[in-house]
């Protein structure tokens, strides 16, 4: 055994005496010394193609999770613990990545200082890359994705004290509606909707109406769609929402037309924004990390790199040359917006100034104004969309990722994860609907072990009812557009008490906050800009909503859930 292997406390110390990284060639075993544990089978990172990370935000938060509680394990205070890697060059990156990040998040170290460490061993960390085959066009580091959790805990995008674990990993699935939060309160990514919900070469598709349970609760009040017309906009427009297109081909960069309209929408918008193209990773990360090197100020490399540890897979090939190009003109364009609104707040309005700045940046190409529609935008680019998208032989590159998505028949290997680890937060937003789902699911277990009889009396209306829903029955379709929140199951159990739930889970949940250690990180006033003003002005509604009672919500949910008989 190599003097290496036999001694991993010659890895990297992040703790003195306490908390040490090492990458080795084969696993070792705890001893009364040190505590040695290693993820590489537990938190596996779900490929597209030949791109292999970072981690997502959920297995990102379980690491930390688990390192915390070992950390405060009173059975392990006297003992060394290792954190080891002993996979691929693939693991060790990931492994590494999280190491950083967690030395970013709890530790207060400088991506700079973290990265310094993770190299001090003179080991060498493959870079990330897209979803897609091929030599790589664009090489995603290590400390990139060390500099963009270091932003998102600046700007409030990372927090793991109100995180629901649970909601982001049942949302983020296909069946569930495919999306996840960017910008929490500001930008949600998604795949796009279809004229009706259904079940299409394997893939679930939903109508715009399975979305507006969720995109209610959220303050979510425009759409912008960037993909062909799958479904009639007036399906959003009809119920309040304000619906935006602005298409350019799949897996193709937008024109400075589009870049500008993308941005002016989005700096005029009252609550979150949702924005979708096919598969909601290429064309809608693009324009997202365009929004978000202008007013936040990030590198292209800390967008991209934030964009992917929130919705693993976006911006793909050429798009991410394209916001490397933009990121000097960006810059410039938000120094310029923040600079006029420092001069303009003064003696205006705050409404007025953020008016004033619409018709500043607001400019085409040509150098005309152009005035966005307050219900409904389109921009083609002077093209017939339908055709330039369909131009290539085959399905399109939103076509095949949402489908290896779809497909995918393990997720990621959390499961070996303590009870503990797994919990639920009590200052999630869908807290209280996630306990009656628990409840509900807890009915159902202790259901299994009613009478054998009365179970294959229900297999076979089941097996009835699925024949009869399969010849294009609504009912199929109306369950399929209920289906995101698995609201439905609440249908039958509108009659049972809340009082049902567990007290041992609730008695769980209440110690959740004690295995946290407090995130804080040291920032420079000068080095970041602050948040944009405006954007806390428009989301002052969103701010009122989310004090609104939840019991309420789950309520009105379930009213707007409910299948309609004539």
């Amino acid at each position: 055994m190599s003097k290496e292997n036999s001694d991993p406390l010659r890895g990297i110390e992040f703790i003195k005496d306490q908390l040490y990284f090492a990458v080795l060639k084969q696993k070792i075993r705890s001893t009364h010394e040190r505590h040695c544990f290693c993820i590489d089978e537990e938190l596996s990172y779900e490929n597209f193609y030949a791109d292999f990370g970072p981690l997502n935000l959920a297995m990102f938060y379980r690491f930390c999770c688990k390192l915390n509680k070992k950390l405060k394990t009173f059975s392990l205070a006297k003992k060394k613990i290792v954190f080891f890697t002993c996979g691929d060059k693939k693991k060790q990156a990931n492994a590494a990545y999280l190491i950083g990040s967690y030395a970013v998040m709890h530790l207060q170290k400088t991506p700079e200082e973290a990265y310094s460490l993770l190299m001090s061993r003179n080991t060498h960390y493959i870079p990330f890359r897209d979803a897609s085959f091929g030599t790589s066009m664009y090489h995603l580091n290590i400390l990139d994705c060390l500099r963009a959790v270091h932003k998102a805990l600046h700007f409030g995008w990372l927090d793991f004290s109100n995180f629901d674990v649970g909601e982001y990993e049942h949302y983020e699935r296909a069946e569930n509606g495919d999306f996840n939060w960017i910008i929490p309160g500001k930008f949600l990514a998604f795949s796009g909707p279809h004229p009706k919900s259904k079940i299409e070469n394997g893939y679930p598709l939903h109508a715009p109406e399975a979305y507006f349970p969720y995109f209610r609760k959220h303050n979510v009040t425009t759409i912008i769609r960037l993909n062909k017309k799958m479904y009639d906009a007036k399906r959003f427009t009809d119920v309040g929402f304000d619906h935006h297109d602005l298409f350019f081909v799949d897996g193709s960069t937008p024109n400075d037309a589009i870049v500008t309209k993308f941005l002016n929408i989005c700096e005029n918008v009252d609550g979150a924004i949702a924005v979708h193209c096919k598969a909601g990773l290429g064309r809608t990360g693009t324009l997202i990390a365009c929004y978000m090197m202008k007013h936040f100020r990030l590198t292209a490399a800390e967008a991209i790199g934030w964009i992917r540890i929130c919705r693993p897979g976006s911006v793909i090939g050429p798009q991410q040359n394209f916001i490397e190009d933009k990121q000097s003109s960006l810059w410039a364009e938000g120094d310029l917006h923040r600079q006029k609104l420092n001069e303009l707040e003064n003696g205006c309005s705050k409404t007025a100034v953020t008016g004033i700045l619409s018709g500043v940046d607001d400019i085409s190409i040509n150098g005309t104004n152009k005035n966005i529609s307050p219900r409904k935008t389109n921009m083609y680019d002077d093209v017939d969309e339908e055709e330039e998208e369909q131009q290539h032989s085959g399905l399109t590159q939103g076509d095949k990722l949402r489908a290896l998505k779809s497909k995918r028949q393990s997720r990621a290997s959390t499961g070996s994860l303590s009870l503990e680890e797994n919990k639920i937060h009590t200052r999630s937003t869908s807290n209280s609907l996630r306990i009656i789902l628990q409840s509900s699911a807890q009915r159902c277990k202790s259901a299994k072990s009613q009478n054998p009889s009365d179970n294959v009396d229900v297999r076979k209306r089941t097996r009835t009812s699925l024949g009869s829903n399969r010849a294009n029955s609504p009912l199929l379709h109306s369950r399929l557009a209920r289906s995101l929140g698995s609201l439905h199951v609440m249908t039958s159990e509108k009659n049972r008490e809340f009082s049902e739930v567990s007290p041992d889970l609730l008695a769980a949940d209440s110690l959740s906050n004690q295995t946290h250690l407090k995130c804080t990180s040291p920032f420079s006033s000068e080095q970041l800009p602050f948040p944009p003003q405006h954007s806390s002005l428009l989301n002052l509604k969103s701010s009122v909503q989310e004090k609104e009672n939840s019991t309420l919500f789950a309520i009105n949910a379930l009213y707007e859930t409910m299948p309609c008989h004539p």
